[in-house]
């Protein structure tokens, strides 16, 4: 049935772009232009303005209330943006920090949204909020940002009473697009959270993201962009380290490292890096869970080396089917090298191919990591996409090695449905596993076939996993079944009303049901939520869930290390939540989130959760997050009571100089975490930082362990 509804919208596919008719036709600079925020330059003169803009939100059926001007010029290296952006209250900004990369809903903000390979699939994004704090991210899967990404550009913002101007200039070497091609898609995003609006040059349906490349509109060049030439960057970079085991009583221990990263653009589309005994000690904490799951938690990459193009790899098949998952290399183990190329061979082929070494320790080997991943765009915004991965122990020994595979291979397809006009979204995945000693049933099937209007959506999705499918570089929690069939209708609607206050409202019904090898239910799940939506961005829904669990395997209820329920017994138990968001307009934001019922073992859970930010912007931004989990279940494990607290400070004192503290206390882990990071961006992508950590026991803060680093990088354009 999923193959025929593909089959069945192939012709949709093959419809001309929604936004075709929003062009901007871009013209050399006519002069020298200064980047300063200041929109008197000489080279602005001649080009041309992109105004009247679309709201998005909160409705998508009149123009925006706020005001937007958009020039764009280029030289033979850089790309020009200038955006004036007229205030609807005289004087008034609203800004989180200065913070590189800002949370997008808590800011006034300008994006600028690339589709420099004209696929709808892939592209850049720039812009800062109203204070001058910048964002760069790469863009892929159709509208995703990535703004792990980071490179070298500069900008400025000026502000004013009536005003606040944004300037901006990009290299063409910052960035990857398609030689010889004078069609580039291209959107324009404001975000004004004093009149509480969305809005966009080319218009855009509420149900989407401002960043859907679906809905761009066409930047037209007089000719291509200029061929950016030979593009290669070193990243070299010094780190000193100091650390102590207080726990075991061990000395201070010094270690000093030099390393680096390579950058080399084989074509202005096609990138090659390459690391040597790389770093990531800068790179943000984990923000911890409390972890009452049977399965594996997530947390996602930081680390600069595996980002760039990272949706190639790393967003095959689903969030809790995934065959590679970078965070799986380097785990407990250095890095000693890696080489990674990736990006676009022509308009339709995309290709990543990654390959890393790591070193050993203790029981595990060396091991070389391997990964090939190719992309190929059918009809308008579709794509096919091929991977392969493979794990082997370069010096593997049985008797050593024992608990490690010596190799794990996995081979994957899929086929991604993305209409034209992003209401039909889908997909198709097959993957099987190579694994000594485990062969038969390692496969794994799964498909979902997605429509969503702005007031109504429903997706189905089903999975089948094989119980010898075994993906070590991947992230599947659901294997440990032992083999699963699973499938998760989801549906909901929206009325939209005309309200002082309220934009829409609605119920949501999601459905996540699972059988064993031999088809008996193993878990369900059925939850019905109603959401409410506010002007002002604020949201509040109130839900019930239905749960349903036979263990596969024996479950501490609490994850505390005491006894466990055992294998085969069956769980049921009812709980009803809500969750309230406040609109990001006010100093002071808050979230609040409960959970009340049932629990395991015929117990009982209330969880209560909060986070409180305040900020004076745009300086400093404080943040509390608490988590409180109250368990009663019969004995041995009676009452347990767990918290997750974690305060945050981020102080920027300018856009290029940070300070962020966060503390987390988790009783669970029986560990408070301090971590402490400077960082001073010297020259743009050039970085000095300072990271302090401590790990403290909570019942008497006695010092477990303490490490502070002081990490140099330059970024070295050739």
């Amino acid at each position: 049935m999923k193959l025929w509804l593909c089959i069945a919208f192939a012709g949709n596919c093959l419809a001309q772009k929604p936004n075709e008719k929003y062009q901007y036709h871009i013209h050399p600079a006519s002069a020298p232009i200064k980047v300063d925020g200041v929109a008197e330059d000489q080279g602005w003169e001649s080009a041309e303005t992109a105004t009247d803009f679309f709201m998005i939100t909160p409705m998508d059926t009149s123009f925006s209330r706020a005001r937007t001007e958009v020039k764009m010029t280029y030289d033979n290296d850089h790309m020009y943006i200038l955006v004036i952006n007229y205030k609807t209250v005289k004087g008034s900004i609203i800004v989180e920090s200065l913070k590189r990369d800002f949370t997008f809903g808590k800011n006034d903000n300008f994006l600028l949204f690339m589709d420099t390979f004209d696929d709808r699939t892939n592209g850049f994004s720039f812009g800062a909020n109203a204070a001058g704090a910048p964002w760069d991210g790469q863009m892929g899967d159709g509208g995703t940002v990535d703004l792990s990404w980071d490179n070298r550009w500069v900008s400025h913002v000026k502000n004013d009473d009536d005003k606040w101007v944004w300037e901006a200039a990009i290299p063409f070497k910052s960035i990857r697009y398609k030689s010889g091609i004078s069609r580039w898609g291209i959107n324009f995003s404001r975000q004004d959270l004093t009149i509480s609006e969305k809005s966009a040059w080319a218009p855009v349906p509420k149900q989407f993201p401002s960043a859907s490349l679906a809905y761009t509109g066409v930047l037209v060049w007089d000719q291509p962009p200029p061929n950016p030439g030979a593009n290669i960057s070193i990243i070299p970079f010094s780190a000193t380290r100091l650390t102590r085991d207080f726990q075991n009583d061990k000395p201070n221990k010094y270690k000093t490292s030099i390393g680096g990263d390579v950058k080399i653009g084989l074509t202005p589309s096609l990138n090659l890096d390459l690391t040597v005994n790389p770093d990531f000690s800068q790179v943000d904490v984990d923000v911890q869970q409390t972890n009452l799951n049977r399965f594996e938690l997530f947390f996602p990459e930081r680390r600069q080396f595996f980002l760039e193009n990272a949706d190639l790899f790393a967003n095959f098949g689903y969030a809790t089917i995934r065959p590679f998952f970078s965070r799986r290399i380097g785990l407990g183990v250095p890095i000693q090298f890696g080489a990674r190329m990736s990006g676009k061979i022509n308009k339709k082929w995309r290709v990543g191919v990654l390959d890393v070494q790591t070193g050993s320790q203790d029981t595990i080997p060396r091991n070389n990591y391997a990964v090939v991943a190719l992309q190929r765009q059918v009809f308008a915004r579709s794509n096919v996409r091929f991977i392969y991965i493979n794990r082997d122990a370069v010096n593997y020994s049985h008797e050593k090695n024992a608990n490690t595979n010596r190799y794990n291979r996995n081979i994957g397809a899929e086929y991604n449905l993305a209409s034209v006009n992003n209401l039909w979204t889908g997909k198709v995945m097959f993957l099987k596993s190579f694994t000594p000693g485990k062969s038969g049933d390692d496969f794994v099937h799964a498909a979902d076939l997605k429509f969503s209007k702005a007031n109504f959506f429903w997706q189905w999705q089903h999975e089948y996993v094989g119980k010898n499918y075994n993906a070590e570089v991947g992230y599947v929690p659901n294997a440990i079944r032992n083999g699963y069939y699973k499938i998760s209708p989801t549906m909901g609607y929206l009325f939209f009303i005309k309200n002082p206050k309220i934009i829409s409202h609605g119920p949501k019904v999601v459905t996540n049901i699972y059988w064993d090898k031999q088809m008996s239910l193993s878990d369900r799940e059925l939850t019905f939520s109603y959401n409410v939506n506010f002007i002002t961005r604020a949201t509040m829904s109130a839900y019930v869930t239905n749960n349903y669990t036979r263990l596969l395997r024996p479950y501490d209820p609490t994850n505390l290390g005491k006894e466990q329920l055992a294998t085969g017994t069956e769980h049921k138990w009812t709980s009803a939540g809500f969750e309230i968001v406040s609109g990001p307009q006010s100093h002071f934001t808050y979230t609040f989130a409960g959970i009340f019922g049932g629990y395991y073992d015929n117990g009982h859970r209330t969880n209560l959760r909060t986070e409180l930010g305040y900020r004076i912007q745009p300086y400093v931004a404080i943040t509390m997050a608490g988590n409180y989990n109250d368990i009663h279940l019969p004995a041995p494990w009676n009452r347990t009571q767990l918290w997750l607290v974690g305060p945050r400070v981020d102080v920027t004192f300018r856009n290029n100089l940070f300070f962020t503290t966060f503390m987390q206390y988790n009783n669970q882990a029986d560990n408070i975490n301090l971590n402490a990071r400077l960082q001073w961006r010297y020259k743009p992508a050039s970085d000095l930082y300072i990271v302090y950590t401590d790990n403290y026991l909570p019942e008497n803060f006695m010092v477990k362990n303490r490490a502070i680093v002081l990490k140099f990088t330059y970024w070295w354009n050739l």
